[in-house]
């Protein structure tokens, strides 16, 4: 929901990672994250303006994926919805610095509605990224597609 001032708030993420020193590496030199409180077992990070956690796990849990638009997509993921542009920059940079994409880059629901430019990583621990774009941000949240 928007704040007072009518800004969206950031959002706050905790998740697990089994390697932190690795998952930091990724989220800074990768992702271009800075970091913020860092302890033995978990590290904060300013994720393009939200505050995520990665804690430390002995062990990843087993992750899962549905179809979607014909696709095996991650069931647990999370990331962001960027500009268009902003979305073309970093397939741009993820692709010239040589990243494995999960799925994608690749625009889902072609020629529907809901069209969107998206993407997926994963860091070294086996979490999933999405980052997605809409032509029309209006769509973001639409009911009337499928």
């Amino acid at each position: 929901m928007p704040g007072e001032n009518g800004q969206l708030r950031p959002f706050h993420l905790a998740f697990p990672v089994d390697n932190l020193s690795l998952a930091r590496e990724f989220y800074t030199e990768v992702l271009g994250c800075t970091v913020g409180r860092e302890k033995e077992e978990s590290c904060v990070f300013n994720f393009f303006g939200h505050q995520i956690v990665a804690h430390r796990v002995a062990e990843m849990p087993t992750l899962s994926t549905n179809p979607v638009d014909g696709r095996q997509v991650p069931a647990m993921h999370f990331g962001l919805v960027l500009e268009w542009g902003e979305w073309h920059n970093l397939r741009d940079k993820l692709e010239q610095n040589g990243q494995h994409f999960v799925l994608g880059p690749y625009t889902r629901y072609e020629d529907k509605p809901g069209a969107q430019a998206t993407m997926f990583i994963s860091d070294p621990c086996g979490n999933h990224l999405e980052f997605k774009s809409f032509k029309n941000k209006s769509k973001i949240f639409d009911n009337n597609w499928k």
